[in-house]
């Protein structure tokens, strides 16, 4: 039997168009970008998922695919397909990312630390087509209609809207998982900037400044509030359902190494709040801008002068959650069956 809050849910969306989205994502490991993607695709009558584009920043695009390719399979949704972007951020650059881990310490660097394949194991489903050109047609075609789910570094977003400046206001809404206003990484991190950020400031800078009409921000600062303790982790994975699978394969290894271990929420939140945005209960709305000169502060957001960005619209900032709420839409979402 479902919540109530989910019979609710899909009552309160009887009768409604899905609303048209694309899905930016740097894939990782199930539990990030790929249980992002499952939450989206398990409700058609909300979301209608008309691509996923790939972008270089935890793995480049045609190594992080082959992740996006087993969760699919895992749901029989072959017919979505994959589109890839931007092969690298458009300034950082692996041996800036080196120097800054010598300058300021080892921290986690995601694609910079692999080489990058030029395509997937045995050419698997990616198309043709770059996301940029994905993104512009669908924005032309649809303009006012397109929400970006943005859970990657924003290289592609930030590419078309240098390409095509006119298209900032065709975008419906942007809900994008980055940055941190009130927080800071962990120390040990060595770095002042959340990593997607981090991975490619300049973009972010570009998509903080534009005039899309509505930016969310699934930041640090509500993520550091959505935590996943054992418990947590074993109402998922008890589930007979092929996700539960992928989803015990991810983060059981962690808790059976430190039952006492806590981990993180990121792109989930991102996805939810677009399903279901009630379970956030406090926020903010800021001008923002981002930290692009080179040093230990690199990405790392900041208040906006809005004399040199005067058409840039502000950013609703979520510092906060109910997190009861919101781990009951997560597990409902990630142990049903496709």
């Amino acid at each position: 039997m479902k919540p109530l809050f989910s019979l609710l849910a899909l009552a309160a969306t009887a009768g409604a168009q899905p609303e048209r989205m694309i899905l930016d994502t740097d894939c990782a490991v199930f539990n990030d970008d790929g249980a992002a993607m499952a939450m989206l695709l398990q409700r058609p009558r909300q979301v209608d998922l008309i691509g996923v584009t790939l972008v270089a920043g935890n793995m480049w695009p045609y190594a992080g695919a082959e992740y996006m390719f087993r969760t699919l399979d895992a749901m029989n949704r072959s017919g979505i397909v994959l589109y890839a972007g931007a092969q690298a951020p458009l300034v950082h650059s692996r041996a800036m990312a080196q120097k800054e881990a010598k300058e300021w310490g080892e921290h986690y660097l995601g694609a910079f630390a692999e080489d990058p394949p030029e395509k997937t194991k045995n050419g698997k489903r990616v198309s043709r087509r770059s996301a940029v050109d994905l993104m512009i047609e669908a924005l032309e075609k649809t303009p006012g209609e397109i929400t970006i789910v943005e859970i990657g570094p924003m290289t592609n977003l930030a590419i078309v809207l240098r390409l095509r400046p006119d298209l900032e206001t065709k975008i419906k809404r942007l809900v994008f998982m980055g940055g941190a206003v009130h927080v800071s990484p962990p120390a040990e991190e060595g770095r002042a900037a959340e990593f997607n950020f981090w991975f490619d400031p300049e973009a972010a800078q570009v998509v903080l400044r534009s005039a899309i009409p509505e930016k969310i921000m699934v930041g640090l600062d509500l993520c550091d509030h959505a935590k996943i303790d054992k418990a947590h982790f074993e109402e998922i994975a008890s589930a007979k359902t092929p996700l539960a699978a992928l989803y015990r394969e991810d983060m059981g290894k962690r808790f059976k190494k430190n039952p006492d271990a806590r981990a993180g929420i990121w792109d989930c939140l991102a996805a939810a709040y677009v399903l279901d945005p009630t379970w956030v209960t406090r926020r903010e709305s800021d001008y923002l801008d981002v930290d692009v000169t080179f040093g230990k502060n690199y990405g790392a957001v900041k208040p906006l002068d809005r004399s040199i960005a005067p058409d840039a619209t502000p950013v609703d900032v979520l510092l906060d959650l109910n997190f009861d709420k919101f781990f009951a839409l997560y597990k409902e979402l990630l142990t049903q069956q496709p």
